[in-house]
């Protein structure tokens, strides 16, 4: 035993440095800490501030849950030492990564900080954003980007700093692309557009699940103004890459006002969906009773054929109160998208809008529709299919943007799909685009309201076509048109299809939200976690 009386030997100095320990290479690592969380110093984050933008560290406290995050390689970029090995200046890496939760749920985050030479290559360590992809990829964990510069790309400046012309993709290290493409079928992404964002801050924004844009601050583009200037094509931030322009081609799918709305738009996107494919959607109680009847969907469907409706205050009624997410509104517009909750239950929401080419399916609606039903297959949300589609788009502009073949695509898309389905026949289903109304080939539920009406063509229109010599022959032609076109519509009563069971269930309109519900509680122990047949691309 010990003799607690006997002196310890060792030297004064020796005792003196145990009871220091460690704190002189602790109070270097906060030192070195406090020069990254500079950044790129007082002047340029006054610019940063006086331009209307928030700065990383910023937009990162602002989005995270309080006091949650936790940065890996805060202590990352470049120093400069004096003789004795004192360090003399230090310029962090322009990417700003990490983990924090976001409404308690685990996320990575990755931001560029602009600051520090406007987020390009010149001053980021690729590995940075890099580790940020694994990290979210290996524990199964939503990403959110932070973008705002070329996002890792580099400039024209490369060339002098590292003394050579970069090759795109020529070592598999220099983009890591590969792994923000692959994310698509793993984990959620959001990117965020918080500035100019060009060439692979622009890739990195859209290989997203979602992405939002803030109006006054963030434009968008392959290459900026000055490159475009020089093709002999001036033009200002906004009017190149503005958010009106990239909405309406379905490059992004949002745009809100200020950063703190972008914040909650990532927010309100996330909570709709799994941390990973690995997981399942969680339900989200919202007491709205699963058997709520609102009267005025009796008259929702005019009985005037070409009069429009608003498709908007139908979804609004039928799924849980304010639980409506929606996405891409400005872009393929004859089709409605996003997330809602039935009895608490999270699904996926396409619906026909007839207030943009009366409901025909576009090119661009195609597109939009192959995009989503990808999304709702990868992580497992169900799909309620409100139904009015007179079919492809017709005529010159139809043709000349290919929409058979993008009508075809997305047919394919649907029908690879393996999720449960639920289709409400509201009014048109038509032609060959009618086919998307719901997967073939497998079990679906279906139903169809009273205004519903269906076939190979439409009658208006198609009567004047299949009986063009009958009508010409008769004594008066308007009088036959309207005598066919009385006969007819007497057999196109969608109870003529129940008779034959070419249809589910007609039902009341105002029973919709209670089948709805009761078609998500049988759907939620169908979803099965893991990855899908197929993986979903940028």
């Amino acid at each position: 035993m010990a003799d607690d009386n006997v002196i310890s030997s060792k030297p004064a100095e020796a005792q003196q440095s145990a009871s220091v320990g460690w704190e002189p290479e602790l109070a270097e690592l906060r030192h070195r800490q406090a020069l990254a969380r500079q950044m790129g110093g007082e002047e340029r984050v006054a610019r940063q501030h006086a331009g209307g933008r928030l700065t990383v560290r910023e937009r990162i406290d602002r989005l995270l849950d309080a006091e949650s995050f936790h940065e890996i390689g805060s202590i990352a970029g470049k120093a400069s030492y004096d003789n004795d090995g004192n360090i003399t200046s230090f310029m962090p890496g322009n990417c700003v990564f990490g983990r924090g939760t976001l409404d308690g749920r685990p996320v990575v985050v990755a931001g560029d900080d602009f600051t520090l030479r406007g987020g390009s290559a010149d001053a980021s360590i690729k590995a940075k954003p890099k580790m940020s992809e694994e990290i979210a990829t290996q524990f199964r964990m939503p990403i959110i980007r932070l973008i705002e510069g070329s996002g890792g790309g580099g400039s024209v400046k490369t060339i002098e700093t590292t003394g050579r012309a970069n090759l795109p993709g020529g070592l598999t290290e220099t983009t890591s692309f590969d792994l923000v493409a692959n994310q698509m079928a793993q984990v959620p992404v959001v990117g965020l557009g918080l500035g100019s964002v060009a060439g692979l801050g622009a890739a990195r924004l859209v290989a997203a699940h979602y992405s939002v844009m803030v109006k006054d601050i963030s434009a968008v583009f392959v290459a900026g103004p000055p490159v475009v200037e020089r093709l002999g094509e001036p033009r200002s931030k906004q009017e190149l890459g503005g958010w009106q322009i990239q909405l309406a081609c379905g490059a992004v799918d949002h745009a809100v006002d200020t950063e703190d709305e972008a914040f909650e738009a990532a927010r309100t996107f996330l909570s709709y969906l799994p941390s990973s494919i690995h997981d399942v959607p969680p339900r989200v109680r919202t007491w709205d009773d699963p058997h709520r009847r609102d009267p005025s969907l009796i008259s929702a469907i005019p009985k005037v054929k070409k009069q429009a409706y608003h498709m908007r205050r139908i979804i609004a009624s039928l799924f849980d109160k304010h639980s409506f997410f929606e996405m891409g509104a400005m872009f393929g517009r004859s089709i409605i998208t996003g997330f809602a909750r039935l009895d608490g239950w999270p699904v996926a929401v396409m619906a026909g809008d007839p207030l943009f080419e009366g409901g025909a399916w576009t090119a661009d609606a195609c597109n939009k529709i192959i995009r989503f039903v990808d999304m709702a297959q990868t992580f497992h949300l169900p799909v309620v299919h409100l139904v009015d589609c007179p079919g492809f788009q017709v005529g010159l502009k139809a043709e000349s943007t290919a929409v058979i073949r993008w009508g075809v695509r997305a047919l394919s898309a649907i029908n690879q799909t393996t999720v449960p389905w639920c289709s409400i026949v509201v009014r048109n289903c038509y032609g060959v685009g009618g086919l998307g109304h719901q997967p073939v080939g497998r079990l679906c539920i279906r139903y169809a309201w009273p205004s519903a009406s269906w076939g190979s063509l439409p009658l208006e229109g198609g009567i004047e076509a299949a009986y063009r010599a009958e009508i010409d022959a008769a004594p008066d032609p308007e009088a036959k048109l309207a005598e066919i076109e009385l006969r007819l519509n007497r057999l196109r009563s969608p109870f003529r299809t129940a008779e034959a069971f070419w249809v589910d269930e007609v039902i009341d309109p105002r029973d919709t939200r209670r089948l709805l519900c009761d078609f998500a509680n049988l759907a939620a122990p169908l979803r099965t976690p893991g990855p899908s047949s197929f993986g979903m691309r940028p």
